[in-house]
């Protein structure tokens, strides 16, 4: 039995089959990790999503900005963008299914055998591993109701509260929550987030550094695995495994196999497997 994590799907249904076949998953047996973003933008978000509901339990998957989006338009709170690609699901006769599946999923999973915390975007450098796995339970409920799932989902889109404080009030307290889990990029040291900028230079500032840059002891001796952020790219260290290498883009898709102990950390690239845009490979 083996565990892979891949990257931002995007409704790109074809290059997942591609991965999958390459490594022989074995969907009784394998387990497929996904860091969310499951659908929009590529061609086939609902293919994606029938197959990926389909493997039931052997695939663990959390919330991305691109998956909740959807669920807000799914509830007539938001209207497509130009860029969505999102109608063929809306108009499906299994929509009621596939929404409430996707509704089911968390923002954060703990893989405790593996110590590794599977998300979207990232973990809030303020919050310890124990908190951040209480606040996205807290979300959780409120999305597994659907009517208070759907207030929620009204109030969401605002950048702010920019800073995480145990004293907001409910609603800014989920909205942090979520922009955090499956927004979040960069952060400053006192822990305003930065949701505008997105491009990944590789030059430091003192008040915006990538969230992984920005201790966190609580962390120690887990790996977070995560997406969102193409202009970052692979990301491959024994504490950091980021997935999202940009196949919407023109890039790659990418898999890896996530190792059961710490002594297989990094993985080496004879662990990760990708199927590259337009290439057919």
């Amino acid at each position: 039995m083996s565990t892979f994590a891949i990257g931002d799907i995007q409704g790109c249904y074809d290059p997942l089959l591609k991965l999958l076949t390459k490594v022989n998953f074995n969907q009784s047996k394998d387990t497929l990790l996904c860091v969310g973003d499951l659908i929009n933008r590529g061609p086939d978000s609902l293919k994606v999503l029938r197959f990926l509901k389909n493997l039931d339990n052997r695939c663990v998957t959390v919330l991305g900005n691109h998956d909740i989006h959807f669920l807000a338009m799914y509830y007539g709170i938001r209207t497509p963008k130009a860029s969505d690609t999102l109608q063929q699901v809306l108009d499906a006769p299994d929509i009621d299914e596939l929404a409430s599946w996707l509704r089911s999923k968390p923002l954060l999973v703990e893989l405790k055998q593996r110590k590794t915390l599977l998300c979207h975007a990232g973990i809030y450098p303020g919050w310890s591993r124990k908190k951040a796995l209480s606040l996205a339970k807290e979300v959780s409920t409120v999305f597994a109701d659907e009517a208070r799932c759907v207030k929620l989902l009204k109030k969401i889109y605002s950048d702010h509260p920019s800073k995480w404080s145990d004293g907001l009030g409910k609603t800014q307290r989920h909205r942090f929550i979520i922009n955090a889990f499956t927004r979040m990029r960069f952060c400053s040291p006192k822990g305003h987030l930065n949701l505008k900028e997105s491009a990944f230079t590789g030059k430091r500032r003192k008040n915006r550094l990538p969230w992984f840059e920005i201790q966190n002891p609580s962390l120690s001796g887990y790996r977070v695995v995560f997406g969102h952020w193409s202009a970052l790219g692979l990301l491959n260290t024994k504490d950091h495994l980021c997935l999202d290498t940009g196949y919407i883009w023109g890039r790659e898709l990418t898999l890896a196999k996530i190792p059961k102990t710490q002594k297989d950390r990094p993985i080496s690239n004879n662990k990760l497997v990708t199927v590259s845009a337009g290439s057919g490979k």
